[in-house]
């Protein structure tokens, strides 16, 4: 016969026993989980923001999160586009460049927004680009093709994606969309909101919100105080998203994007790198801020890909590239056009490199500049594609890190890299995305933090 002592510690053993058993059952499933995706977020943009916004050993909110990873980033065609690199992400499945969350047979893919809504769970999205666009659409549609805006629209109100926040009204118009889809989501019993002044009044009701802050794209934070803008930080949209899903009491998911860290990487344009970063990484610290108040919640950040192969070079002059307070979209924008259309007049090109980067361009850099900034009908190209140009001279002028302007040129995706990208986790099972992972393993984590 065992000792009284004896006996007691068996006892205590397998309580203790038990007591882990259940406690593990208990935590498997998280309540609330926060994806933060800096499109085109690299380690390069991170060193670059984290260097030109403070010092060399400044640190960002992201980089305290505790537990960190590293995941690559293909697509079935190799260097991924955010289509199917969203896809990835959000449905376990490799697809082709272009691939909203269809393989391509055209069998629709179920994401890791659906299976929180099969768990009862609130689910919303934000991207600092349209809300339709290619990384939110992986999480709230599936087309063959990430152009079909007006469709992906379509399918997120249908599918009663409760918070949806950012840009793409045109594509809730019934021109893209085939009806009205604005009218159709306060049918539904969502709040419509369309400057940061009404979503700062929002009241909650039924826990729906549709926020539409552009017709297209957001504009660039750099932008904003020239263009008069009144549109809601990723910040603010991120903190109005999460009080409003936060009120479903079996938890949410919510999918919120900092699109703009790639459109200003693909311009090669630093101080909007840097601009759009720390916004995004003020988002982080409201997601933590949450996670760390109200338990049970695991805060994932990471990137769909990399964008122009940043890198932070030690030449690289901070000091002028943040005295440069616009985007190379919007110096693009202040150019005059030649009578002919073909191209700008020196004049103009000369003058708004010195007002807005003093740069002076010689002669022939500006006539170099009018070559590359036609299209193959010798018209000059979008707006944004010109900026491309703009951003490229200023990078090579201060001696930034970055893909030169004839490497982008011939990329299919614009200036995308194969590197892989970090992943920065807190909360229940944030251990599990430390080490090396595909972005399907990483979607397969996403599915398993929200299973029972």
């Amino acid at each position: 016969m065992l000792k009284k002592s004896k006996r007691l510690m068996l006892v205590v053993s397998l309580f203790m026993v038990f007591a882990l058993i259940f406690t593990a059952a208990a935590q498997a499933e998280v309540k609330n989980v926060i994806l933060l995706i800096g499109d085109g977020l690299g380690m390069g943009q991170i060193d670059m923001t984290r260097y030109l916004a403070g010092d060399k050993d400044h640190e960002l909110e992201l980089m305290k999160l505790p537990e960190t990873g590293i995941m690559m980033t293909s697509s079935t065609e190799g260097v991924t586009d955010s289509a199917a690199a969203g896809t990835a992400m959000a449905t376990g499945h490799k697809v082709y460049n272009g691939a909203i969350a269809m393989n391509k047979n055209g069998a629709e893919l179920d994401s890791v927004l659906d299976f929180a809504q099969v768990r009862k769970k609130a689910t919303g999205v934000i991207s600092t680009n349209m809300v339709t666009d290619a990384t939110p659409a992986a999480f709230i549609a599936s087309v063959k093709d990430r152009g079909m805006g007006g469709e992906i629209a379509r399918q997120a109100i249908a599918n009663n994606v409760d918070v949806m926040l950012g840009g793409g009204r045109e594509d809730f118009m019934e021109e893209e969309a085939g009806e009205d889809l604005i009218a159709k989501a306060k049918e539904k019993g969502y709040q419509y909101v369309s400057d940061k002044t009404q979503l700062e009044k929002v009241v909650h009701l039924n826990g729906k919100l549709l926020g539409l802050f552009n017709e297209s794209y957001m504009n660039y934070i750099n932008d904003r105080d020239d263009l008069g803008s009144n549109e809601p930080t990723m910040e603010a949209m991120t903190k109005k998203a999460i009080e409003v899903l936060s009120e479903d009491e079996d938890g949410f998911f919510l999918m919120a994007e900092g699109a703009r860290i790639d459109h200003a990487a693909h311009a090669a344009d630093v101080p909007g790198v840097v601009a759009e970063t720390l916004d995004f990484d003020a988002s982080v610290k409201v997601a933590m801020d949450f996670a760390k108040k109200n338990g049970d919640t695991l805060v994932i950040v990471t990137a769909d890909h990399e964008t122009l192969g940043f890198s932070a070079t030690e030449p690289i002059e901070k000091e002028a590239l943040m005295n440069i307070g616009v985007s190379p979209e919007y110096m693009a924008g202040q150019m005059t056009e030649k009578e002919n259309g073909k191209g700008y007049t020196v004049e103009s090109v000369k003058s708004v490199f010195e007002e807005y980067a003093d740069i002076s361009l010689t002669d022939a850099e500006v006539a170099r500049f009018n070559e590359l900034i036609l299209d193959e009908e010798g018209n000059i190209k979008y707006s944004y594609l010109v900026g491309y140009e703009i951003g490229s001279i200023i990078a090579n002028e201060y001696q930034a890190g970055v893909v030169n302007t004839e490497i982008r040129a011939n990329s299919s995706t614009g200036g995308h890299t194969l590197n892989s990208v970090p992943v920065f986790a807190y909360g229940e099972g944030a251990e599990k995305f430390n080490g090396m992972m595909q972005n399907t393993e990483f979607s397969d984590l996403l599915f398993d933090s929200m299973r029972p």
